[in-house]
């Protein structure tokens, strides 16, 4: 079975920009058919791979493995390192995992090398990913399940323009972002398939210019139902995969895990047109210090002048601010206020209540989120 139009979106998803040649793309289309008749229709799934003594090795396990390993840890451990490993290092987690472990052996000689991160590429789309710290945005729409089936289509479609006029805005300021969605019935899911703290924030302005494109359209809307939105951005760990889609995994992700979830919930009570933020601390851009979600908003809102001039409905941005809302203090300023969010199975979550206003050249400002008086939620006690 050939899958020549996945080896492209593979170069592509795995940052290669030069012409892949000929002897290339056969190698890797051989090395793709070993895999997949491994992978045997998700039977079993991928871990790692190395080079040594001539051939690629590629060390895969049966699915039900992953809840069998008798330490979990190892396993996420395992699961959320690289891809590729040094050949010790692939025969000690080979003999870690006993009689699970099957070895598929690929002659490849120097000359015929591929290049890492395609063969690593090629190793996620047949298993499973542990990703920590990565920014999922969650979109919601409002009232979804109370709409006509031809409604809730027109909706999702107006939701994906909106969500690739932003990409295609960002893109015209060099602002790279390789994101990701997968829907969630009534809204989507959407991620930095990098890992970067730069990613992360550039997901965060693709929230914020997604959400004013819909606003935009919701407000000169007539008849066409533009869906009405609420969302949240959280940071977290969750694990990537792939499922099968006819005979193939498909070729796009789907994930799953704590971010996810405490995403769901942290919206479960929100207002129509609420921002709501998790309370996460990510690496800071020396690699070592940490930002919590209030300076992490506060490194966004330092970055946002490079968005000036972006076109917003007919007009151009002059300037975007962002912050998270709180009360007044006596000195005329504010102060950042968290609240508390339980949930439908009475657990807590700590969250933060955003807002983003845009301010255009010739026309109205957009005010994006809801004020600070009209969250209902119990604000946190120090």
């Amino acid at each position: 079975m050939k899958r020549s139009t996945w080896l492209d979106i593979l170069t592509s998803m795995a940052g290669i920009t030069a012409p892949v040649s000929p002897r290339m793309r056969e190698t890797l289309s051989s090395v793709d058919q070993a895999l997949f008749d491994s992978w045997h229709l998700g039977e079993k799934i991928l871990l790692v791979w190395t080079h040594a003594h001539g051939e690629l090795r590629f060390l895969a396990i049966p699915h039900y493995s992953l809840l069998e390993a008798t330490d979990s840890g190892s396993m996420n451990a395992l699961l959320a390192g690289p891809k590729h490993v040094s050949a010790g290092t692939f025969d000690a987690t080979c003999r870690a995992l006993g009689s699970r472990a099957e070895v598929i052996r690929i002659a490849m000689s120097d000359e015929e090398q591929v290049p890492v991160e395609l063969l690593s590429s090629l190793v996620t789309r047949y298993g499973v990913t542990l990703v920590h710290e990565r920014a999922v945005v969650l979109l919601d729409i409002v009232g979804f399940s109370l709409r006509t089936p031809l409604e809730q289509v027109a909706m999702l479609n107006s939701l994906s323009y909106s969500v690739n006029s932003a990409y295609s805005q960002l893109a015209s300021k060099d602002i790279q972002i390789n994101f990701a969605r997968t829907t969630t019935g009534d809204g989507f899911y959407i991620w930095n398939r990098a890992r970067t703290r730069d990613a992360n924030v550039a997901l965060y302005k693709l929230m914020m210019l997604m959400l004013a494109d819909n606003a935009v359209a919701h407000a000169k809307a007539g008849t066409f139902p533009v869906p009405r939105l609420r969302a949240a951005f959280h940071v977290g760990e969750h694990y990537e995969f792939y499922q099968v889609e006819a005979l193939n995994p498909t070729t796009f992700g789907y994930i799953v895990g704590p971010v996810t979830v405490e995403l769901a919930r942290m919206l479960s009570s929100a207002e129509a047109g609420q921002i709501v933020l998790g309370k996460f601390d990510v690496a800071g851009q020396s690699g070592q210090d940490r930002l919590e979600t209030p300076g992490f908003v506060d490194v966004t809102a330092e970055s946002l002048d490079h968005l000036s001039g972006l076109s917003v409905a007919g007009d151009h941005i002059r300037t975007i601010r962002c912050y998270l809302t709180g009360a007044s203090t006596p000195a005329g300023g504010f102060e950042t206020v968290a609240f508390n969010v339980t949930d439908k199975h009475g657990l807590s979550h700590t969250v933060y209540n955003a807002k983003i206003n845009i301010h255009l050249e010739r026309t109205a400002p957009i005010y994006l989120g809801i004020q600070h008086k009209d969250v209902t939620w119990p604000a946190v006690t120090q």
